[in-house]
């Protein structure tokens, strides 16, 4: 029983035996019962109480790896997981059944050939997780594909080696072992996993591990899902709200202790408004650690001394002004929330991801200076954030690609565990979360049945080639277009007539809903005149 499982030490898993685990999860894919409805509910129903049941020990773990508090284990990784179950197992069937395609996709005279499109399974996944929410990032994929019908391994991160371990517990005593394995380890065993043939990777980590992923998967032609990161910008126009922009940021680079994807790397801010922004960090700041952040019990920690390293580094060497935060202690791994004020994107704050509690913030004189600022630092970060106006908030999209993106908050597009997630271009490839994760391990496989009556119908396509059936085809489904050669739209006769008898509707269900109107005012008109 889980109440009885104590956490045992690391032990990566030996590499002699990977290959036969790898093996016999694609044997298993090949029997087809993983295609089964039935049995995939049951697995995503065993993983919801194998997480219920060991959350004891998931939180001790997340605990000891990353000093994550109860609150936030609960929050972000626990019922995050137990909720993406419930939220699978509600919406599998409808995520899994055949989806016809009628008009305008096929046109009339193929609607006898039942085109549809078939949700398949893409065979057997080897997903590959991270340390900064060491359960989430493993589970929600595997969730997504066992919805998917896949059977997988997972390579849990060496760097949260409790979480590691647990995870080996659950998957192996709770799931169906020969459809779902565990391999712990570090760069050996990921190279190990690297040299099988997998039907899909889905790797979370730094956009150098992920670099390699993909060269290795491109040498076997397997598709890649890569949920990278960025050095993500957060825009505050003159227009914004400071104080509800400070808490907010403040908040995107506590969680966790800044040890997440999305949060913000820099802030770009219009020059008059910095002095206020800072004292409104810093009320936020001592709001939420009333007796300092060391003090907190609420404050995670850097995973590992290498990590507490290369953040030490970025402050060690920056130019900038440090206006909050600053303390550091390296016997227990700690990095209090800091700002530093820059005025150079050469600064080593701009230059790197930080991934921790540290932010940098740089003056700008326009909206104009902050966009050319954020595509010369990073073009496609994996999240961006805005605070200004309507229009300001508009201006930034379009001007900015990203992953994602959340208008006056920090990462909220990304606090959702039913909506899609992924960055664009060097911040990632594909999207999960959701359908979005049945999706990424789902091959949608087009289908179509043609009656063995129909031959008089395609007569048209068999030799001798008959240039009058081929006429007369063109004639019956050709369409003409309503625009000239320099692009303009056209408005003829056809034009007049359709808008005229569609009521100005820009389509069949527009127009025959306007005509409905028309037909009921009408009939009442008549109904009241009688009266």
């Amino acid at each position: 029983m889980a109440a009885n499982f104590k956490i045992p030490e690391f032990e990566a898993t030996q590499l002699d035996i990977i290959p036969a685990l790898a093996s016999n999860t694609r044997g298993t894919f090949r029997t087809h019962k993983t295609k089964n409805l039935k049995w995939r509910l049951v697995q995503l129903r065993k993983l919801y109480w194998a997480v219920e049941d060991y959350k004891t020990q998931l939180i001790t773990a997340l605990q000891k790896d990353l000093h994550k508090s109860e609150y936030e284990s609960i929050l972000s990784e626990v019922d995050w997981v137990k909720n993406d179950c419930l939220f699978a197992i509600k919406h599998l069937e409808t995520w899994a059944k055949d989806e016809k395609l009628g008009a305008p996709t096929v046109p009339a005279s193929f609607s006898l050939m039942k085109f549809r499109i078939r949700k398949e399974p893409l065979g057997t996944a080897l997903i590959i997780g991270p340390y900064n929410y060491p359960i989430q990032l493993v589970l929600v994929p595997l969730i997504g594909a066992i919805s998917a019908g896949c059977t997988a391994v997972l390579k849990p991160s060496e760097l949260a080696p409790n979480c590691a371990m647990v995870l080996k517990e659950i998957i192996e005593k709770r799931l169906d072992p020969n459809a779902f394995a565990v391999v712990n380890g570090g760069i050996p065993e990921t190279n190990a996993l690297m040299n099988e043939k997998w039907d899909k990777i889905f790797f979370t980590g730094s956009a150098q591990v992920g670099s390699i992923i993909a060269r290795k998967a491109a040498e076997t032609l397997t598709p890649v899902c890569l949920e990278l990161g960025g050095k993500n910008p957060a825009f505050i126009t003159k227009n914004a709200n400071l104080k509800i922009a400070a808490r907010r940021l403040m908040w995107g680079k506590t969680m966790n202790s800044g040890q997440v994807c999305m949060s913000q790397n820099y802030i770009l801010i219009d020059r008059d408004s910095v002095p206020a922004f800072i004292e409104y960090l810093k009320e936020s700041y001592n709001e939420m650690f009333p007796n300092g952040a060391k003090a907190s019990p609420d404050l995670a920690r850097i995973v590992n001394p290498r990590h507490f390293q290369r953040i030490k580094k970025m402050l060690d060497e920056t130019k900038g002004k440090i206006v909050m935060g600053g303390q550091m202690d390296e016997s227990e791994l700690f990095i209090e929330p800091t700002a530093v004020l820059v005025n150079s994107t050469d600064d080593a704050m701009m230059k790197e991801e930080s991934f921790g509690p540290i932010f940098a913030i740089y003056p700008v004189h326009s909206l104009d200076q902050a966009l050319n600022v954020a595509n010369s630092v990073h073009r496609t970060p994996l999240a961006l954030f805005t605070f200004g106006n309507k229009s300001e908030n508009q201006r930034v999209l379009n001007e900015m690609t990203s992953g994602g993106a959340t208008i006056n908050d920090a990462y909220f597009h990304g606090s959702v565990n039913t909506v899609p997630f992924g960055g664009v271009g060097d911040s990632g490839w594909g999207a999960s979360r959701g359908k979005a994760s049945f999706d990424c391990f789902t091959h949608a496989r087009t289908i179509a049945e043609t009656p063995g009556w129909a031959d008089a119908l395609i007569r048209v396509r068999y030799m001798p080639y008959d240039w009058s059936r081929l006429n007369l085809m063109r004639r019956l489904t050709g369409k003409k277009p309503n625009f000239d050669r320099n692009g303009a739209v056209v408005k003829g006769f056809g034009y007049w007539v359709s808008l005229l008898l569609g009521l100005g509707a820009s389509g069949v269900k527009g127009a025959f809903l306007r005509w409905l109107v028309v037909v009921a005012s009408g009939y009442l008109y008549l109904e009241k005149k009688k009266a």
